[in-house]
């Protein structure tokens, strides 16, 4: 569980971001201790009072608790972690909200305490608190076999935000297969009686019929790569120059390459539009079906809460019945029936609660579990657009380094890129399987 805090003033700034619903699919506030008011915004106003009869300017202590992604965390285990961090931070009693969250199929918490000491009015000091935090997050991974992430372990091995392996291995472009080329050269040659002809023939295939520097006629792809005529035709130069004349008339290769890139590159333009426009459309069908799933899960939530309230007064009311009133209750007073009566109303009560709480939690992991494949599905769409737009944009600059006659470092990089993530997808892979077989302890 990662722990984030910090020193802070803006008591109804906070309370406004921990009541915002525009960012959150769900906010419920958990638990509010040491407070005359009943409203999360009122409790803060009363902590920034207190403070006013002290130096302090920072009189709140706000902490985020975020669990691994996939872990199914119940509230136990939070509030658990809440009376630790407590007892380690020294804000043991003081005034505080636990504030749950719900986001993109995430469940988190946020605890905001008072510093406020109201006895001697100060603030309680909070020494080397990041690093306690660190310890208490390390014990909870360790605790409850949750796996650590590399941060935890040693700063200086951080989890980077990179591409994934499918992502960087998915093809710029398709290679040309130079029987393919052979072919479509010597059909276009075939079908054509001039030079007018032939060019027209090629530049239908993709290719532009261009003045070599020794070869004499040349063709060149959309690529900028360059083609003898004579060798993929299969014809002697001398017959090629009697169908087509002199090749000084004809464009040189800087100035083919020149025309490719133009009309490639405001191809590719169009290419990104098209590619922008569908990730837009997808979003916002992604983010009608999350609204509407949310609205959804707020309606069983509410009716899982009425059911709560109606089963426990009905047991509420079942359990006071077994006391018995009148002489009869003196009697049982008097034997003694009536406090083992009682005991044992406080266990069913205690039951009915941690069953009533771990239905509520079994709920929750379900709709967590709903909206973290709805967000699953989505990201997988967007990041794919997003790459289709970023390799169209860096095909443009290729294009714009053709234009220049200068040579593009795009594709080193890219493949670069390529080998390092297969390396580090490698090493994971290796990481894991050396887990699955180690022996158990």
């Amino acid at each position: 569980m990662i722990l984030k805090g910090s020193q802070r003033s803006g008591g109804t700034q906070l309370a406004a971001h921990l009541l915002k619903t525009e960012e959150n699919e769900h906010v419920e506030i958990h638990n509010m201790r040491g407070f005359m008011s009943e409203s999360l915004p009122s409790a803060f106003n009363e902590i920034h009072a207190i403070s006013k009869g002290t130096r302090a300017k920072q009189p709140f202590f706000s902490l985020s608790l975020n669990p691994p992604p996939n872990e199914r965390v119940p509230i136990e285990i939070f509030e658990t972690a809440i009376e630790q961090i407590e007892q380690k931070l020294g804000l043991e009693d003081q005034p505080r909200a636990i504030v749950f969250h719900e986001k993109e199929g995430r469940r988190h918490a946020h605890v905001v305490w008072s510093r406020i000491d109201t006895e001697e009015m100060k603030a309680i000091n909070l020494p080397f608190y990041k690093m306690k935090l660190k310890d208490v997050s390390r014990e909870l991974y360790l605790e409850h076999g949750w796996k650590i992430p590399p941060g935890l372990i040693d700063r200086t091995d951080r989890n980077p935000l990179n591409f994934s392996r499918e992502e960087w291995q998915q093809a710029r472009r398709a290679g040309l297969n130079p029987k393919e080329i052979k072919r479509a050269f010597q059909d276009c040659w075939a079908i054509s009686d001039n030079r007018k002809a032939f060019a027209q023939a090629l530049l239908s295939k993709g290719f532009i019929l261009a003045r070599g520097d020794r070869r004499g006629y040349v063709a060149v792809d959309y690529q900028g790569e360059i083609y003898a005529i004579a060798k993929y035709t299969g014809i002697k130069t001398k017959d090629a120059r009697e169908r087509m004349g002199d090749p000084k008339e004809l464009p040189s290769v800087e100035h083919a390459k020149n025309i490719i890139a133009a009309n490639m590159s405001k191809r590719l333009q169009q290419h990104i539009a098209h590619a922008k426009a569908a990730k837009n459309k997808r979003s916002a069908a992604f983010e009608f079906k999350r609204q509407r799933l949310i609205e959804d899960q707020r309606g069983e939530r509410q009716k899982l809460d009425q059911a709560h309230r109606k089963r426990w007064d009905a047991e509420t009311k079942e359990r006071s019945q077994r006391l018995s009133k009148g002489l009869m209750g003196i009697w049982h007073r008097l034997t003694g029936k009536y406090e083992k009566t009682k005991r044992q109303n406080e266990i069913d009560a205690l039951q009915s609660f941690q069953r009533d709480r771990k239905e509520k939690d079994e709920l929750i992991f379900k709709h967590i579990q709903q909206r973290q494949q709805l967000s699953l599905r989505q990201r997988s769409e967007i990041n794919t657009h997003e790459l289709e737009i970023e390799l169209l944009r860096q095909d443009i600059q290729d294009y714009r380094n053709l234009k220049t006659d200068q040579p593009s470092k795009l594709k080193e990089e890219f493949r670069k890129a390529s080998e390092k993530a297969r390396k580090t997808e490698s090493l994971k892979k290796k990481r894991d399987n050396d887990r699955r077989h180690e022996p158990e302890l």
